[in-house]
């Protein structure tokens, strides 16, 4: 609350140095969050034009990404702030993440765009829930922050369980499927564990029972 943008509650991290005589040049270092492309997609181009508005406009060091999922651009004046922001929203299209007490940037897997696991859309949910959450994203009403993270499947790509309070996480809704002559193939040796990353060892011999569906959570097999 200390800075920030016009008409926004969040976003901006205000940072200030109790030694402004000794080193002026951070006298303010104030950090802003950028809401991030849905599975973390970028090209190059866009890169480049976010690198070269942080060297002009702040200090030029980045930070992508941290738990929360935003860009982080690192240290800035406050009276840069409205011209960020102005050349994020209206030149390049992008949006600020959340801070503070709101609904912090949703975040992502990567989902059915590159991902065999992926049990649900993930980047279409994560998009649909900011675009619905954006009231609660920009302007802090919470006593505390809040996340939501997507998981396409309980691998937990993006930490949901350990860093969300609300996790989305995809689950299997079928029979089990097991492709029987590939297991008949592993347990024989034909193919190799972990594509053959512990050969030169005797590990002993193999024990489908105790080191894959003894260790299963749930069970299922």
């Amino acid at each position: 609350g200390i800075v920030g943008v016009f008409g926004y509650g969040g976003g901006v991290i205000g940072r200030y140095s109790d030694l402004q005589d000794q080193f002026p040049s951070i006298a303010h270092f104030h950090t802003v969050r950028v809401n991030q492309p849905g599975s973390y997609f970028y090209n190059t181009d866009y890169l480049r034009t976010l690198c070269d508005l942080w060297e002009y406009r702040g200090s030029g060091m980045m930070n992508l990404h941290g738990s929360t999922g935003d860009i982080i651009f690192l240290g800035t004046f406050t009276d840069q702030l409205e011209p960020i922001f102005f050349e994020l929203t209206h030149v390049l299209q992008q949006d600020l993440g959340g801070s503070g007490s709101n609904l912090r940037t949703p975040s992502c897997c990567i989902g059915k765009a590159r991902c065999e696991w992926s049990c649900y859309d993930t980047q279409d949910m994560c998009y649909e829930m900011t675009t619905h959450y954006q009231d609660e994203l920009h302007r802090p009403q919470f006593p505390y922050k809040f996340k939501f993270k997507f998981d396409g499947c309980p691998n937990c790509c993006v930490a949901s369980i350990a860093r969300a309070d609300m996790s989305f996480i995809g689950t299997w809704r079928d029979d089990i499927r097991i492709d029987q002559k590939a297991v008949k193939a592993y347990i024989g040796g034909d193919i190799k564990p972990n594509a053959g990353a512990h050969a030169g060892k005797d590990w002993g011999k193999f024990d489908i029972e105790k080191e894959v569906i003894g260790l299963c959570p749930t069970g299922c097999m």
